[in-house]
Order: structure tokens, then C-alpha cells, then sequence
């Protein structure tokens, strides 16, 4: 029978080695390859990424021969250290990425915006610049700024890598010069952006979000006084976390997010009683980071109060954060839609 867990009751915590462990492609894109990419044919942009993220990772191991030539006389071409993956929601930038990481030789590290923003508080800046220097890529996934202190931070880093030979991919929702618009008095850290934005070449990938493409809208939530039986006959001998919405989103202010991670492993469904609406802004930044790292382990959720398109509130929706709770909204939604597959598959 299934496996009761509860979020709440879990406080992990996670050495500097172990987060440093951590920083590979998720358990959904372990596999994947430039080959397992499906390019849609009505959107060239999509093929031409994977061209050019082959050419890419072909260079990756020279980088390193050219600092050593600049630095005894050599001459080399002045190319970018970077490449920055720029598209929508869904159009498999991660899976692009994830396939550069998979296709280059190491030492290299993959890691989302924010783990790395962690992994500079749980090392310290001069360590983190030290580790990641000895690596031959980098991987950026879900670059955003969200306030000076990423901006600064993340500017000296990148330059910092990219002058020791690191080559550098990163994936946004956001142009690299267009960075940090509508959360903070960009303009105040123009200089930063354009350090940021220099260290890189832009690949743009149009398309709709494949998590929708001909297939239906999110599906209803569950009936609250049957929700545990339902997941429990829809997931036998599995691991459910079964908690209360609220309750939830309480303990995550308790947790950092760059333990959410270790808050989710070895969970298989998460069982939610009583969606609402968010009204905390900062408790929603960390609601995003949880769908993150749920959609990463790629785990159902099977929930009931609300549907998923009504988490934040319009305000959210439309405001300097509005990439970030879109892409919420979108991967939890496919997570609950995964929820009701297995008794869909059983009919």
C-alpha cells in the first residue's frame, strides 16, 4: 500500500559539498540528448538552436588552450565565452541545455539561477569563483534577476569564469540587456547588465509551450473528503506526501530554498489539500521554487481546491515577477495533468 509522508514534518539540511554534488541535470532531463530534442517544424528557430549548441559543444575543452595562448602570445578570435538561450515557456530550452551538458566533457556543472546564488552564500564568493574556474562549462538554467544584489553578484561571477577560460550556457525567458526590467531600478545597474549581457551570444527559440501543445486544459481539481483515496488507489506502493495547502506554504518560509531539493527526494506524488490563491509575494517566489524542483524530480501532483491557473493573484500575474509565476503555473499544471493520467490510462 502507499507510503504516507508529510513536507511539513521535513527541515533538511544540506552540506557545501552536497549542494557542489547536486549540480548536474535533474532526473528528467538525465537522459537527454540534442537527438531527443523535437524540433517543431513550423518554427526554424527550434533546429537552429540544436545546430548551433552542437557547434557550441564541440568548442567546449578549447577554451582553456586559448587562455594559455592569449597569455604567452598566442593570438586567437574574440568570441563570446557564452551562449544564452532566449524563448517562451515550453519550447525546450532546458532540454537544449541539459543536452549541452550531456554532450561536453568535464569537469562541468549544471545548476538553476538560484542554486547558484546558493551555492555563492553557502561557499562564499572568492570559493565559489576558485571551484567553478577548474570547470570546462557551466549551465545556467532560468536566469533572472531579481534584485541588485543577484545583479552584482552574478556580473562578477560570470566575468570572473569567463576570464579563467569557463565556457558559460544559460536559458531565460528574458534578453540578457533586458535583465532585472520591472523588479528594480534596472537602470541604476546598467553597467552590471551590460557585463552580464557581454559574455554572451543570443540563440532565440520561438514556439508554443510543448506541455500544451494538443492537449487539454488543466484538469479539475479533486473532491476534498476523497482526495487521499484517490491518490492512494491511483498511486499504490508509492511515496505520497499528503499536506495541507496552507500549512505548506507556511513551512516553506521555513525552509531556504536551496534545500527544496532535499525537501521533495524520495517523494513520488504530492497529495494537496485545499489549493488557494497566494497573496504574499514572497511566499509566492518560494512556491516557484518548489514547482521547479518538483517538475525537475517530475513528480504528479493530485490536488484539490483551486486549479493551478488561479495560484497567484492577477497582480502577480501581470507584474516585474510575471515570467516566473507563468512558468509555475505551466509546470505545475502538467505535473497535475500527469495526476490524472493514470486513472485515465486505466479507463
Amino acid at each position: 500500500m502507499a507510503h504516507i509522508e508529510h513536507l511539513t514534518e521535513r527541515t533538511p539540511q544540506v552540506s557545501p559539498d552536497e549542494l557542489l554534488a547536486g549540480f548536474h541535470p535533474s532526473y528528467r532531463f538525465g537522459v537527454v540528448s540534442f537527438d531527443t530534442y523535437r524540433p517543431d517544424p513550423a518554427q526554424p528557430t527550434q533546429t537552429e538552436a540544436v545546430e548551433a549548441l552542437k557547434a557550441f559543444a564541440a568548442g567546449i575543452g578549447t577554451s582553456k588552450k586559448s587562455l594559455m595562448g592569449r597569455l604567452f602570445g598566442g593570438k586567437s578570435p574574440q568570441t563570446k565565452a557564452g551562449i544564452y538561450l532566449d524563448g517562451g515557456f515550453g519550447v525546450g530550452k532546458t532540454h537544449l541545455l541539459a543536452s549541452l551538458w550531456h554532450a561536453a566533457p568535464g569537469p562541468k556543472a549544471f545548476g538553476t539561477f538560484v542554486e547558484y546564488t546558493n551555492l555563492v552564500g553557502a561557499l562564499s564568493f572568492r570559493k565559489t569563483v576558485e571551484v567553478l574556474s577548474g570547470y570546462q562549462l557551466v549551465c545556467i538554467d532560468e536566469f533572472e534577476l531579481d534584485d541588485p544584489g543577484d545583479t552584482v553578484l552574478m556580473s562578477r561571477l560570470m566575468r570572473e569564469l569567463s576570464d579563467a577560460g569557463v565556457k558559460l550556457a544559460a536559458t531565460s525567458n528574458t534578453l540578457p540587456g533586458s535583465l532585472g526590467e520591472g523588479r528594480f531600478a534596472a537602470v541604476d545597474f546598467q553597467r552590471e547588465i551590460q557585463v552580464l549581457a557581454d559574455q554572451f551570444d543570443v540563440l532565440r527559440i520561438d514556439g508554443e509551450d510543448f506541455r500544451h501543445r494538443g492537449l487539454a486544459e488543466a484538469p479539475e481539481p479533486e473532491d476534498d473528503a476523497d482526495l487521499e483515496a484517490i491518490a492512494t488507489e491511483r498511486y499504490p506502493d508509492k511515496v505520497l506526501a499528503v499536506d495541507d495547502f496552507a500549512e505548506l506554504v507556511k513551512h516553506l518560509s521555513s525552509v531556504h530554498p536551496s534545500r527544496y531539493r532535499q525537501l521533495v527526494a524520495d517523494i513520488d506524488v504530492l497529495v494537496l489539500h485545499n489549493v488557494h490563491t497566494i497573496t504574499e509575494q514572497a511566499l509566492s517566489l518560494r512556491f516557484v521554487v518548489l514547482a521547479d524542483r518538483l517538475y525537475d524530480k517530475d513528480v504528479p501532483i493530485v490536488a484539490s481546491g483551486r486549479p493551478f491557473s488561479g495560484l497567484f493573484t492577477e497582480e502577480m500575474m501581470a507584474g516585474g515577477y510575471q515570467k516566473k509565476y507563468f512558468r509555475a503555473v505551466s509546470r505545475l499544471t502538467a505535473l497535475a495533468r500527469e495526476g490524472q493520467q493514470v486513472e485515465e490510462a486505466a479507463l
